[in-house]
């Protein structure tokens, strides 16, 4: 398979399975384009030209040639020089390794995290947020997350990968897009009842499974087990966690159970002022599911080979389906 129909297979996953729907993410190209195009011929130079495909810029072939054709992969949560090394180690012991890929982002896909976290407002008005306080409170927000990326030496796993020759791809909203689609389906057809039926479902799941066994598995961080679970929002994609102060916005409109990756002392503390339950499903396991679900994806008639590390475990459904 080549890399980019691989890339670009997992950016029409994720549109397909965004929140927002894919005719809004369609939009939003439409628009990039008319910006480009209405751009000065120095402004263009410096365009992100994969923003006119690909609406998550937070996703990107950091390194590597589209016409490169990629059967071994190593796959882990993270990718920097560390596990860039150890793809070498390993190709120098006859693994074949075609493609390192990560799902947290690296290089310029790093730099630009905080645009992809615009979707957020969206995502929270389709919840009962009033858009115009979803926009204002998430402006403030982005502006911050991205004065704390612009130190970072985003280019570092990137050179390595470079210099050592091996392909280098990224994947994070639109992996976390399946993530966030699966559970919320899960949840708005099963309808738990008690917040502690939450935890029971996703226990079930293979990839909070294998983290319970390893003693980081879905706890209840706010609220209790004989507590309502209600409406139920899974805040699971668009970058990093938004403004903390949305839970008063989340809690009008209705949302009652909030089903996070991971959640701060800042933002916890906020939710409990309002008297959301919350569940912490992982931030590692349920990269790990939005992942294996983007990769059944993409292995669809492709006979690919994912060698895991740096977290990543595979479970696929594609065999299930077969049996």
């Amino acid at each position: 398979m080549k890399l980019g129909d691989f890339y670009m297979s997992a950016i029409e996953a994720g549109m397909e399975n965004d929140p927002r729907t894919k005719d809004a993410v369609l939009q939003e190209l439409s628009r990039c384009k008319k910006n480009y195009e209405s751009l000065k011929q120095d402004e263009k130079e410096i365009f992100d030209l994969e923003s006119l495909k690909n609406p998550y810029p937070d996703s990107r072939i950091l390194y590597g040639s589209e016409e490169y054709e990629v059967q071994s992969i190593l796959a882990g949560i993270d990718i920097d020089v560390g596990e860039i090394l150890l793809a070498d180690t390993l190709k120098a012991k006859g693994r074949k390794i075609d493609l390192l890929l990560s799902h947290h982002p690296s290089g310029r896909a790093l730099a630009d995290l905080y645009s992809v976290m615009r979707m957020q407002s969206d995502i929270l008005n389709l919840y009962g947020v009033p858009i115009n306080i979803a926009e204002g409170l998430m402006d403030v927000r982005i502006k911050e997350i991205e004065r704390k990326l612009m130190p970072a030496n985003h280019a570092r796993a990137v050179d390595a990968a470079r210099l050592l020759g091996i392909p280098f791809l990224c994947l994070h909203t639109p992996a976390d897009n399946m993530v966030a689609r699966y559970l919320q389906q899960l949840f708005d057809r099963e309808k738990p009842y008690f917040v502690s039926d939450v935890v029971d479902m996703l226990r079930t799941i293979p990839e909070y499974k294998a983290a319970g066994v390893n003693g980081v598995g879905p706890k209840i961080i706010l609220g209790s087990k004989t507590r309502k679970a209600g409406k139920i929002f899974v805040d699971m994609t668009g970058g990093t966690e938004g403004a903390r102060e949305i839970f008063e916005s989340l809690t009008t409109g209705g949302i009652n159970t909030i089903v996070a990756m991971h959640l701060s002392e800042e933002h916890r503390k906020e939710a409990e002022k309002n008297y959301l339950n919350v569940v912490v499903a992982g931030h590692i396991s349920s990269d790990n599911l939005g992942l294996n679900l983007l990769l059944d994806e993409i292995s669809k008639g492709n006979p690919l080979k994912f060698i895991e590390c740096s977290g990543f475990r595979r479970f696929s459904r594609l065999e299930k389906r077969a049996e």
